[in-house]
């Protein structure tokens, strides 16, 4: 994966939409992390302290800080509490399993946070992130490549666990991931190795990725932008007329024609969150959405491999050489909906360039599509499949975390009712 930057915490789809609330991202957060054994007994929190990266999954500084200040082993396990108001910063705590002596400075914490739900992911459980390295050294192990350092967390969060371990010919990167999301790493050994990290070793749930050379692209402008559309057309091409080997590999079905009733609920679960006029506007899209796929069909653009969160910072490497990461939110679909989602973060210039490249790729393969069009017929359903994939998101994790994504239903519901209202979409 190679990555330790924050583009995994959000789905590109709906970047945009989530306008209710603050980000502070220069600000850091405050952590307070509360102490566990691996075998569950709540030992107590540590006094609080400072960590310069405001985002709430990525604790690597949060492990770094217990060990240099309070002389603490640990392993974060799951976020506790985080503020209502925020995405990142602010007042938070974690749960952490300890290893060593039991630090002297521990008060007391209410509540216990190591009490069992249902929807709480292996590795957010003491002892889970311990099997999970256990799998990658032996999978290292086998293959010739042991571990030759200690593991070094990088991510915990309802939506995956990421770790960075150092091996003789580079480092090697394990991330677990809830099973909603399982068949990323058997997806990734399907996809070309020139655009997609092969995996060292993959089971549903896990991944074993090797290192990629470069930098993460979240600022790229210009030629690299249009090398990335290339490549991601050119792994899509190759399911066209196979989307039930996607569906057999547990790629999630996310065409228009299988989703429109849990859209329709979605709506339906969020209409105390809606203005009047924002559910006249989406009920009018409901109904006309098999009209809109008919249309979106006429267009000549087959359904195939869907991305789900393509942006430049879900790429990786040097100039020309360019890897594709996170393939979580992948799923069977339109794949003009990833030219979408790619928009999201480019200025004017950029995009137009960016357009003009989908359009030219896709009809070189499909001779006579109508790209464009079928853009303009996706623009109002994006963010309402956005709301729809947010929504599942919670109704998969445990409550303390939905923090993450809570927000982000009713915020994409709003813009789709928005981009209804737009005529000629």
């Amino acid at each position: 994966m190679a990555r330790t930057g924050h583009g995994e915490a959000g789905n590109s789809l709906a970047a945009a939409a989530t306008t209710g609330y603050r980000s502070p991202v220069d600000v850091g957060k405050d952590v307070t992390v509360v102490l566990c054994t691996g075998d569950g007994e709540v030992l107590g929190a540590l006094p609080s302290f400072p960590v310069p990266t405001p985002w709430w999954p990525e604790v690597t500084e949060v492990v770094r800080g217990c060990r240099h200040r309070h002389a603490a082993d640990v392993t974060v396990l799951r976020l506790l509490t985080a503020p209502a108001d925020l995405t990142s910063g602010g007042e938070v705590a974690y749960l952490a399993e300890l290893t060593g002596a039991v630090p002297a400075d521990l008060r007391p914490w209410s509540g216990d946070p190591t009490a069992e739900h249902p929807l709480r992911q292996g590795w957010a459980r003491p002892g889970g992130p311990r099997r999970e390295l256990g799998w990658a050294v032996e999978q290292l192990a086998d293959a010739g490549r042991p571990a030759t350092g200690r593991p070094q967390q990088v991510k915990t969060w309802n939506l995956s666990s990421i770790w960075r371990v150092p091996t003789a010919d580079g480092d090697v990167w394990l991330k677990s991931v809830p099973p909603f999301f399982a068949h990323e790493g058997l997806l990734m050994t399907r996809l070309d190795p020139s655009s997609v990290p092969r995996p060292l070793a993959a089971q549903p749930g896990r991944v074993l990725l090797p290192d990629v050379v470069g930098t993460d692209q979240f600022h790229a402008t210009g030629e690299p932008l249009t090398a990335m559309v290339e490549q991601l057309v050119a792994l899509q091409v190759p399911f066209l007329g196979r989307t039930e080997d996607l569906l057999a590999l547990g790629v999630p079905d996310r065409r228009l024609t299988t989703i429109a009733p849990r859209l329709a609920e979605v709506v339906r679960e969020q209409t105390g969150a809606l203005g009047v006029e924002e559910l006249r506007r989406l009920e009018h899209l409901l109904q006309t959405l098999d009209a809109r796929a008919e249309r979106l069909a006429a267009c000549g653009i087959p359904d195939t491999l869907v991305h789900g969160d393509f942006h430049p910072g879900n790429v990786r490497g040097t100039p020309g050489d360019l890897a594709i990461l996170d393939w979580s939110d992948s799923a069977v679909g339109h794949p003009l909906t990833d030219e979408l989602a790619f928009f999201r973060p480019l200025g004017r210039g950029d995009r137009e360039r960016v357009a003009a490249v989908w359009s030219t790729a896709w009809r070189r393969v499909v001779p006579g599509c109508e790209p464009e069009r079928a853009v303009g017929l996706l623009r109002p359903v994006m963010p309402l499949v956005a709301a729809m994939v947010y929504a599942d998101l919670c109704a998969g994790i445990e409550p303390d975390e939905r923090v993450y994504h809570a927000r982000d239903v009713p915020a994409c519901l709003r813009e789709a009712a928005a981009a209804a209202a737009v005529p000629g979409t």
